[in-house]
């Protein structure tokens, strides 16, 4: 079994793992190895992984930094990508190493906390503890387990009580590495009663080595707070990414998680959400372009634990070539949430006969007095409206293009940064065009 090279690591090479680590991580990994040795990696057996091998991904011979050994070089003077006139505080993980030496000094609020999480750990532990690794529950699935025994550093946002973030905070994940790498990377989110703050996360990809990176996200949203978490995936098609993000949500809050995956070879991206305050609002969407034989995976588990709570669940997948595309989502209403609104969507587009998608909506339904609802669609360009385009002069590549970016756009409006929904739709476009999707300011990327 695969999972036994991996224990054996960890066993061989704890003290490391602790030592280039902080306590608050560390306490979790006895948890996190009995977890792990007890359910493994998810299998077929599983009816949410029926399309995807999970222990196969990693039966390479990977690396792993447990040694924490340094990158050389300033990201800042490679990497800009830094969206046009939109002001964003800037942030880098390396693989799966925060990048400390060269960021700016930001001016934030008192008592905000935006960086390493190691050093998070270190500096304010209580807080730490009290949000690290708590709903992200290594029993849920082994990958989390995984990533909880080996993550030794990772990415946290703290807006403290009635504190405002202003501008976006950009944390850019670059995979970099000669060899084929193994990554776990974490990100913690933590906004408490009326505090607001957004993210905009862009995965990266420098080498054609092959990599394997797991991706834990845990956001905490208390009473009356704006969160915005939004996910942008370049990596090459030599990547595989499995993440898994949680959101725990308090009364009257408002969160928003948007995916965008542009480019990849391998993609599970699993949503647990629950809304356990009174008139809580979520919405989880994700926009998928693949072609050639890219495989991407979208699992949405919306919990409806409060009253007068509502939420939205759109992603839709634009798949050619052999691309092959998953989509499960579940809503579950439980018995005292009454007057749920909850509504969730799945359109796919297959441009070519290869082209595969797999769907499967649910509603699971214990309260009287709601209003829920879901849809789902898998088909081709719509011939008449193509036929219209091309009846006005328009030639049928452009008017394949402008169809298609019609048909993401749904999943684009719900992305409430007007600058950054620009550059998304001129992203998709060039995808849409066969370029490549790159930020266009960037040394590496260009």
């Amino acid at each position: 079994m695969i999972e036994n090279q991996y224990t054996d690591i960890f066993n061989r090479y704890r003290k490391t793992i602790d030592a280039k680590s902080a306590a608050g991580l560390n306490s979790l990994r006895d948890k996190a190895f009995e977890a792990f040795r007890k359910q493994g990696f998810p299998t077929g057996k599983l009816e949410d992984y029926l399309y995807l091998d999970v222990a196969a991904e990693f039966m390479p011979d990977f690396g792993l930094n447990l040694n924490r050994a340094p990158f050389l070089g300033n990201p800042y003077m490679a990497f800009g990508c830094e969206l046009p006139n939109m002001t964003a505080n800037l942030y880098f993980v390396l693989n799966d190493l925060f990048h400390e030496e060269h960021q700016p000094h930001v001016e934030y609020p008192k008592g905000v906390f935006v960086g390493s999480l190691k050093r998070f750990a270190e500096q304010q532990p209580g807080i730490c503890s009290k949000y690290y690794g708590q709903i992200a529950d290594v029993y849920n699935n082994g990958i989390i387990a995984f990533n909880t025994m080996f993550a030794q550093d990772g990415f946290v946002i703290y807006v403290p009580e009635n504190v405002v973030i202003e501008q976006p905070v950009q944390l850019i994940n670059i995979l970099k590495s000669e060899f084929i790498s193994l990554v776990n990377r974490r990100i913690l989110i933590i906004a408490e009663d009326n505090a607001q703050v957004k993210l905009l996360v862009c995965d990266h990809t420098v080498d054609e080595s092959r990599f394997l990176a797991t991706q834990v996200t845990e956001i905490y949203a208390g009473r009356n707070a704006i969160v915005d978490c939004y996910d942008l995936e370049e990596n090459s098609d030599r990547v595989t990414r499995l993440a898994n993000t949680f959101v725990l949500q308090k009364g009257s809050s408002n969160v928003l998680v948007n995916n965008m995956t542009l480019n990849t070879g391998v993609s599970r991206n699993n949503y647990n959400v629950k809304l356990n305050g009174e008139h809580a609002e979520a919405c989880v969407c994700g926009m998928v372009i693949a072609d050639r034989r890219q495989y991407v995976d979208n699992f949405a588990f919306l919990d409806h634990a409060g009253p007068h709570c509502t939420s939205t669940q759109l992603f839709k997948y634009v798949l050619q070539d052999e691309a092959k595309g998953a989509f499960c989502g579940r809503i579950l209403v439980e018995k005292d949430a009454q007057k749920t609104t909850a509504y969730q969507s799945n359109r796919n587009l297959c441009m070519s006969p290869d082209a595969k998608m797999y769907a499967k909506p649910q509603l699971e339904i214990y309260a009287d007095d709601v209003k829920c609802s879901h849809g789902l669609t898998t088909g081709r360009l719509d011939e008449e409206a193509l036929f219209y385009l091309r009846s006005r002069g328009i030639g049928r590549d452009v008017a394949r293009l402008m169809l298609m970016q019609a048909f993401t756009a749904g999943v684009l409006a719900h992305v409430r940064i007007p600058l950054l929904r620009e550059r998304l739709q001129d992203l998709a476009g060039k995808r849409f065009r066969g370029e490549s999707a790159r930020c266009g300011n960037c040394l590496v990327c260009k």
